[in-house]
């Protein structure tokens, strides 16, 4: 069963709809006791990281999920994804929950936020089996991950290159949104599923 962990932000539903059209179940919940039977975790988010931090924090959903990271599938989201890393500087400088070493910074250049179809390649994470290098995802976002590249295992190119997909043992993230790609996004929900 798939956790969606909902701290009052974020795209749950359509993550919900997308792991049960793949045949599974998922329980969305901001409770850690309706979590703790999920053997997979999944973290969304639309929004900005602060906001987002503090109800994580304020709901004990970022102990929670920390803690259950050392053991247990996690998948952070667009927003989920920035999460995972050690602070971002949207809005101030707000810590992460520091799975993944990184900081979340600002795009510079070009239309922000980065929002429509992009390719991703680099793909070297079992989220990309069977998902050809170079595919287009969907990204609606106006900061980006500057993480490790031994962390990086997926980048794509907005004036920049950036880490689009960043994994470190049981944690996994990803800057697009897979629940509105198609059938490749749905192919990496799938994989996450069978890890």
């Amino acid at each position: 069963m798939i956790g969606v962990v909902d701290y009052g932000m974020g795209n749950l539903r359509s993550v919900q709809k997308a792991v049960e059209f793949l045949g599974g179940r998922a329980v969305v919940s901001a409770q850690p006791a309706d979590l703790n039977g999920c053997d997979k975790l999944i973290l969304p988010g639309v929004g900005s990281f602060g906001a987002g931090m503090e109800n994580l924090e304020r709901t004990g959903l970022a102990a929670y999920v920390t803690r259950r990271a050392a053991d247990t599938p996690v998948l952070g989201i667009c927003l989920g994804m920035q999460f995972l890393l050690e602070e971002s500087e949207e809005g101030g400088v707000f810590r992460g929950l520091g799975l993944i070493g990184g900081r979340v910074v600002p795009f510079t250049q070009g239309k922000i936020p980065h929002m429509g179809w992009n390719a991703v390649s680099d793909m070297r994470s079992a989220l990309f089996a069977g998902i050809p290098d170079g595919t287009q995802f969907y990204f609606v976002h106006s900061y980006y991950a500057d993480v490790l590249r031994e962390d990086t295992v997926g980048v794509t190119e907005y004036y920049r290159t950036f880490a689009s997909a960043v994994s470190r043992g049981n944690v996994y993230g990803v800057q697009f949104h897979p629940e509105k790609s198609g059938d490749a996004g749905l192919q990496l929900v799938r994989n996450f599923m069978r890890l």
